[in-house]
């Protein structure tokens, strides 16, 4: 969107930029394709409020595709289900897609308690990676990419599983649990990459992004 204007500044505006040029104003939004509170949370610590849109896919991907590239694929299919949501010159759409891998095996949500107790079972007492793949578009631009963090949980017994997963209920989170819930204050060992990343969104990746690629002052 754009309209005459003749001073040259950068503001802030709720759920979008305005970028002042010297005849011209660029509505820039940031379309965040996800239901995740956390994600949105994320972007507002970098001082931007997303529009929130989404689109639901089938969550699946070829059985030769290298686990590890999993979550960036994903994120891509989520971005290209939302691609009509860019109706504006500045908007840049944000896909993102996180799994947690271990042992050649990708943890999902868990389906029901006794799922959630099989997949903390595993991880209990050992070092899993978690993958969040991110695809950025606009218009005129594609970027994707992911980022990987290593966690180490301490051993876990049932009492304490049973406990994590009654309370907490992480029924929608990769790997049956949340890293800002108990879990991640009481069970954490050893972190080795973004915290950021194991939330859902690989925050310092999406701010070099948008500053280098998409122009972005988010000073």
């Amino acid at each position: 969107m754009q309209c005459p204007n003749t001073n040259s500044s950068f503001v802030i505006r709720h759920s979008s930029f305005v970028i002042r040029h010297s005849s011209f104003v660029i509505l820039m939004r940031l379309l965040l394709a996800s239901k995740s509170p956390r994600r949105a949370q994320l972007l507002q610590y970098l001082g931007i409020e997303p529009v929130l849109v989404h689109q639901d896919i089938a969550e699946n991907f070829p059985d030769t595709l290298p686990l590890e590239e999993v979550p960036a694929y994903l994120a891509t299919k989520k971005a290209e289900a939302a691609l009509h949501y860019l109706s504006q010159e500045g908007d840049v759409l944000l896909a993102s897609d996180t799994i947690v891998l271990m042992e050649g095996e990708i943890f999902h949500k868990p389906t029901d308690f006794a799922d959630g107790q099989r997949i903390l079972q595993r991880l209990q007492g050992k070092t899993h990676a978690v993958i969040t793949g991110v695809c950025m578009q606009s218009k005129d631009k594609k970027q994707i990419f992911s980022d990987t963090t290593l966690v180490t949980f301490a051993p876990m017994t049932s009492e304490e599983i049973d406990f994590y997963l009654h309370k907490y209920r992480p029924y929608d989170k990769a790997g049956a649990y949340a890293v800002q819930e108990w879990i991640g204050a009481a069970k954490i060992q050893r972190m080795e990459g973004s915290y950021a990343t194991v939330m859902g969104l690989p925050t310092q990746l999406v701010y070099a992004a948008l500053r280098e690629i998409w122009g972005w002052n988010l000073l």
